[in-house]
């Protein structure tokens, strides 16, 4: 970049078409983030209290079976029903409402009470892409849903309620939010420019090699140029596709990498289970030929110092835009020089 990236600027998120506050002149400073170690927490495999591991019986009443590997079932209380009548109201466009069917899923990723996404193997994280990919399939296929959205909550920073590792599966009658956003604006660049942004961006940023983390042959982990969160990261897929379930056995254990990658290294930053939001956006399911549309994964973590220092979205950044101060060319760099044996892995020498 030229002399713009040393001083306050904005820089534009080309997937939802709104722009971010980068002031790096306030961490010029050299920094690194302070290590809280917790390699003296006990190790749980099996929790008899914990709602999610095999055999116990959740807080709805209902028994988990002894699972032994990666485990659906529907939420218990879940945030829509799939049973509700399509109705909405308007008052003088000033009182708007409409009913929302939906169905609610959560993926537990093994029977482990203690191992998250960085401390399965490989083959257990495939396992875990072979569940949302199934699930994506039979959800699609349901006339009342139109968008499915898979995520993860890890950490109690980020809300967490269960400390078994786990995601969720929402799959909804309207297009949500983010996805309806990211929708338009890849449809408006296909539009001009008669290619795939994402695959634009890919080529860009594989040319300029100053924000990847780690890449594969079929996929590239990188700190977007527009990255709010201070470790914001994506997982795009070399190859062009609306959503995932073109994806062979091959491919799953390239994306497993990838993911193993990119948690490894969070957890290596500040030598404890680092807290993210992670979800998968892909094209609606609504039957329209979404062909500008290309799948990929967001991980927003909030730690910005330490493993207890969060970065919070107030005050400037609530009423007006995002805004960061360490770049994202820097917390590339951080995130590359982590190894990619996680911290409790490693031998540990008296």
């Amino acid at each position: 970049m030229t002399k713009i990236d040393k001083s306050p600027h904005l820089r534009k998120n080309i997937l939802t078409n709104e722009w971010v506050l980068i002031s790096p002149q306030r961490v010029m400073r050299p920094w690194q983030g302070k290590v809280e170690l917790e390699r003296d927490k006990t190790e749980i495999y099996y929790d008899p209290k914990c709602y999610l591991c095999p055999g116990n019986e959740r807080a709805g009443g209902n028994k988990n079976p002894n699972y032994n590997s990666t485990f659906v079932f529907e939420n218990d209380f879940s945030a829509m029903i799939p049973n509700n009548n399509l109705a909405e109201i308007n008052e003088s466009d000033l009182l708007m409402a409409k009913t929302e069917p939906g169905i609610c899923k959560v993926v537990c990723f093994s029977p482990r009470h203690n191992l998250t996404l960085a401390r399965l193997e490989k083959c257990s994280i495939v396992n875990v892409i072979d569940a949302w990919k199934s699930e994506f399939d039979q959800l699609s296929k349901k006339d009342l849903i139109n968008y499915v959205t898979i995520f993860e909550n890890k950490g109690e920073l980020m809300g967490c309620s269960n400390p078994h590792p786990h995601g969720q599966i929402w799959a909804q009658y309207s297009i949500p939010n983010e996805a309806m956003k990211e929708t338009e604006t890849q449809k408006k660049y296909f539009v001009k420019k008669k290619y795939c942004l994402l695959c634009d961006y890919l080529l860009h940023e594989k040319k300029k090699n100053e924000r990847i983390v780690f890449e594969n042959q079929s996929f590239t982990v990188l700190v977007p140029f527009w990255a709010v969160w201070p470790f914001e990261t994506m997982i795009i897929p070399k190859h062009h596709d609306q959503n995932f379930l073109k994806m062979d056995s091959t491919l799953n254990e390239f994306l497993a990498e990838a993911i193993l990658e990119i948690t490894i290294r969070y957890d290596n930053l500040f030598t404890t289970s680092f807290p993210y939001s992670m979800g998968i956006h892909q094209a609606p399911t609504d039957g329209k030929d979404y062909k500008e549309w290309h799948w990929h994964i967001h991980f927003y973590p909030p730690l910005l110092r330490s493993a207890s220092i969060k970065k919070f979205m107030v005050g400037y950044e609530m009423l007006a835009q995002p805004q960061r101060d360490l770049t994202p060319e820097k917390a590339v760099e951080m995130l590359k020089n982590q190894s990619n044996i996680h911290f409790l892995d490693k031998p540990k020498f008296i």
